[in-house]
C-alpha cells in the first residue's frame, strides 16, 4: 500500500477507561480498541484476527487515524461506526493480507493443465468455453498465472473467461493494471516473459506490462466472500480460493464453502491453500489431489 501524505501527529488524548493503555505509542490504544477492531473486521470481511495481531493492527490502522485526523483509536472506531462511507473500504484494505507470487504452489498449475487437457479431449465439438474464478486475486500474480497456464495448455485461441476478485480495492486496481517490476519475474523464464509481457522502455525500463492477449481473458471485480450477493450468473468449472480460509473461523469457512459449492459445476475443482483442509465438508467436496477438491 502506498505511503499516505499526512500532517504532523496531533497530541494524544487520554483513552477512555476501557483497558490498559499500551505505553510509548503515538495514539491511544487499548485492549478494548483491539477487541472492537476484531469485531468490526469479522463483521465486514469475515477475518478472524487472533490476539497476537495487536502490533500489526496498530501499525496498519495508525495510518488511517492520521489520514482522518483522529487522535485515538477509540475516536476513530466510534466515528467509523456512525459513517457508511468510503472509509470502511480503507479499513478493510488496511487489515487485509496480500501475500502472493506468480505460480505460487506450483503443483496446482500442473493439476489445472492436466484437468484442462483431459476434459477437452473428452468433450465433443465445439471445445468447452471454460469459466474459472480466482477469488483472492490480490495484486494479480495468481490470476495471470492461471490464464498463462490455460493458454499454454489449450493454445492461443482457447475459449475461457477468468473472473478475478478481491475484497481489497487497492490491490485489485494494481492487478487490473498488470504492471510489475521485471526483477520480480525472473522465475517465469525467458519464454513466458517474451510471450506474455511487454518490457518497458525509457522511463519505464525495468518494468513489464501484461500483454492484451492475456489481459483480455480476465474480468477484475470486487467480491466480498462473506456476503451472499455474489454476482455470478453462470457456474464455474474451477475455483481458486487459496490461502483465504485460514483467516476465517470455522462457521465462516462452512458458509463460504457452501456458497462456492453452489457456483461450481458438478465435478468442478476447488483449489485451496497448502495449510487448508476441508475434510469436514465431505458432503460438499471430495479430495482429489494435494489441496484440490472436487464438487460433489
Amino acid at each position: 500500500m502506498p505511503e499516505s501524505t499526512c500532517a504532523a501527529p496531533l497530541p494524544i488524548r487520554p483513552a477512555p477507561p476501557s483497558g490498559p493503555l499500551e505505553q510509548g505509542r503515538e495514539f491511544a490504544w487499548t485492549q478494548a480498541d483491539f477487541a472492537r477492531v476484531q469485531a468490526l473486521i469479522h463483521q465486514r470481511a469475515g477475518i478472524n484476527l487472533h490476539d497476537g495481531k495487536h502490533a500489526m493492527v496498530y501499525s496498519r490502522l495508525s495510518r488511517r487515524l492520521r489520514d482522518t485526523g483522529h487522535r485515538s483509536f477509540h475516536d476513530y472506531l466510534a466515528w467509523l461506526q456512525t459513517h457508511d462511507g468510503p472509509e470502511w473500504q480503507e479499513f478493510v484494505n488496511a487489515l487485509t493480507t496480500n501475500l502472493t507470487a506468480f505460480f505460487r504452489e506450483q503443483h496446482h498449475f500442473g493439476i489445472l493443465a492436466a484437468h484442462l487437457r483431459a476434459k477437452s479431449a473428452a468433450a465433443s465439438a465445439p471445445a468447452p468455453n471454460w469459466r474459472l474464478w480466482c477469488s483472492a486475486a490480490s495484486t494479480g500474480e495468481e490470476p495471470y498465472s492461471i490464464a498463462m497456464t490455460v493458454l499454454e495448455t489449450l493454445g492461443a485461441h482457447a475459449a475461457f473467461t477468468l473472473v478475478a476478485s478481491d475484497i481489497d480495492s487497492r490491490v485489485l486496481a494494481t492487478a487490473a493494471q498488470g504492471v510489475y517490476r521485471l526483477d520480480g519475474l525472473k522465475r517465469l523464464g525467458a519464454e513466458r516473459l517474451q510471450r506474455f509481457f511487454l518490457r518497458g522502455k525509457g522511463g519505464n525500463a525495468g518494468m513489464v506490462r501484461v500483454k492484451p492477449e492475456l489481459r483480455q481473458h480476465i474480468d477484475f471485480i470486487s467480491v466480498n466472500l462473506i456476503h451472499d450477493d455474489w454476482p455470478f450468473q453462470e457456474p464455474f468449472d474451477m475455483v481458486f480460493c487459496r490461502n483465504v480460509m485460514i483467516y476465517f473461523d470455522a462457521p465462516t469457512q462452512q458458509r463460504v464453502l457452501a456458497r462456492i459449492h453452489r457456483v461450481l459445476k458438478p465435478g468442478g475443482l476447488l483449489f485451496v491453500g497448502h495449510a487448508e483442509n476441508f475434510s469436514e465438508s465431505r458432503t460438499l467436496f471430495a479430495l482429489r489431489g494435494k489441496t484440490v477438491y472436487e464438487r460433489r
